[in-house]
């Protein structure tokens, strides 16, 4: 967790090498409509632009399931190396940040990054972030590996 002020803000960065070459691995990641369906819990996203959309998914949070909608912008497409994007709550208040880093091993194996980072801006910021920092980590390391299957699979 990274700390702004007094209030520690959840991040979570998940490694894989995925068997395919780097220009594979960059062709789908470049493209929200490959990768937003793998998030875990995935209800649906929408294309605004080429730079936003908005996702819905749900989350379970053990006791409750809690539908989270929120606007994903693209800030930079850096081909064929690094996508980065901004997270901005919908339905709830939080913000964040992530990407997705790719980084040639060989000419058959790619190392893939991803990495995600969430903060609450709602009432109680701390006790939120708090409860969302393991659920984060499961997400960006289940999104990671589901990507990473989606990559091998269509070769």
């Amino acid at each position: 967790m990274k700390d702004k002020g007094s209030v520690l803000m959840p991040s979570k960065k998940h490694s894989i090498i995925v068997h395919a070459n780097a220009k594979k691995v960059w062709d789908f990641v470049r493209s929200m409509n490959n990768w937003a369906p793998l998030v875990p819990g995935y209800v649906n996203h929408e294309i605004i632009n080429d730079t936003v959309s908005t996702w819905e998914f749900k989350i379970d949070m053990g006791l409750f399931k809690k539908k989270i909608e929120m606007k994903v912008t693209i800030l930079e497409w850096k081909e064929p190396t690094k996508v980065t994007f901004d997270l901005e709550g919908i339905n709830d208040h939080f913000k964040g940040n992530g990407y997705f880093m790719v980084e040639v091993k060989d000419a058959n194996y790619t190392k893939m990054t991803g990495y995600l980072e969430i903060n609450s801006t709602g009432t109680f910021p701390t006790i939120t972030n708090n409860l969302m920092e393991p659920k984060l980590e499961e997400i960006a390391e289940e999104l990671t590996i589901a990507v990473s299957k989606a990559i091998e699979d269509l070769q």
